[in-house]
């Protein structure tokens, strides 16, 4: 299987992960294998990594490129949400670090028939992990316009959200709506043509939302965070890389939660609620990718890359 991903950060992450030989490390976002590569490459005998993925498209082509390292990988086809469950299985309650490179893979988009892409036209699935039921094309033709309007103006940040969801439910009343293509027609249609024409792709925001929505992006990655915060190490790191305000968002007030020893008022001469401060924040401001980065892979001019300590 041809599956072709850019590691985006991947130095700036590697760097900032601090890897010890004999260190537990997970990659929560397998992908195309780069940064698990690099990763296990500094591990001997007695390290270990453990990769999550929902695709089991990347898990089965990881393998081969992990090949030299098997020994010291463990492959774990799951969302990386239940990172403490799926460890704790294992018998494994401590690690040293981890990466999460959040969003959809270059393979993904790159891959037609997944319908993540408003390039080309496509079934409207969007499913990271084929498993799951719920689909693009379930969400467009069966969730109230409300519904779908709110989709779009929160996980899109969509000015137009109220046009596109009124214009999707006009058509699916006419006509099921089953492609990639025939929604990007519909969103053309709902977007005024001058306001399209300096900005992004006119699908571009509503696809990012559908996916979101599709895949519960969001919802996951706090818990996900204080989990792997709760079973760190000393020391361990906790590398997030983000692709839009979103995502960025919760992971910046999720680091800010976690490295506060105190939430009672101000007013309160000692304090009461024994909260206690976890990680401390290692990029005050995200790390952003080089000049040279997003020239060689223009899909990482969005990434950010963020950075937090266990104390």
């Amino acid at each position: 299987m041809n599956f072709n991903h850019v590691s985006v950060l991947l130095n700036e992450c590697i760097e900032n992960l601090n890897i010890k030989s004999n260190g537990v490390y997970v990659d929560g976002t397998l992908g195309g294998a780069g940064h698990s590569l690099q990763i296990v490459k500094k591990l001997d005998e007695d390290g270990l990594l453990i990769a999550f993925d929902q695709d089991i498209n990347a898990i089965n082509v990881a393998k081969k490129r992990l090949e030299d390292y098997l020994d010291r990988v463990i492959f774990i086809h799951t969302n990386f949400v239940n990172l403490k469950e799926e460890l704790l299985k294992r018998g494994i309650d401590k690690i040293d670090g981890i990466l999460l490179d959040l969003g959809v893979s270059s393979h993904q988009l790159d891959e037609k028939e997944r319908g993540f892409s408003y390039m080309q036209d496509a079934p409207l699935d969007m499913r990271m992990d084929v498993r799951n039921s719920l689909t693009a094309e379930y969400i467009v033709n069966n969730y109230s316009e409300d519904e779908i309007e709110k989709i779009i103006r929160l996980y899109g940040e969509e000015k137009w959200a109220r046009r596109i969801a009124k214009f999707i439910v006009d058509e699916r009343a006419k006509k099921r709506i089953e492609t990639t293509g025939e929604l990007v027609e519909i969103i053309k249609k709902a977007i005024p043509k001058k306001a399209r024409i300096d900005g992004p792709h006119p699908a571009k925001r509503t696809f990012q939302a559908l996916r979101i929505e599709v895949n519960n992006e969001l919802d996951i990655i706090d818990k996900t965070i204080i989990d792997a915060a709760n079973m760190m190490n000393s020391e361990g790191r906790i590398c997030v890389i983000t692709f839009h305000s979103l995502e960025d968002r919760i992971v910046k007030n999720v680091f800010k939660e976690l490295a506060t020893s105190c939430v009672c008022p101000k007013e309160f001469p000692v304090c009461k609620c024994d909260k206690e401060q976890i990680v401390k924040v290692i990029t005050r401001k995200p790390i952003f990718p080089s000049k040279k980065e997003i020239e060689i892979n223009p899909r990482s001019r969005s990434a950010k890359l963020r950075v937090a300590e266990k104390i």
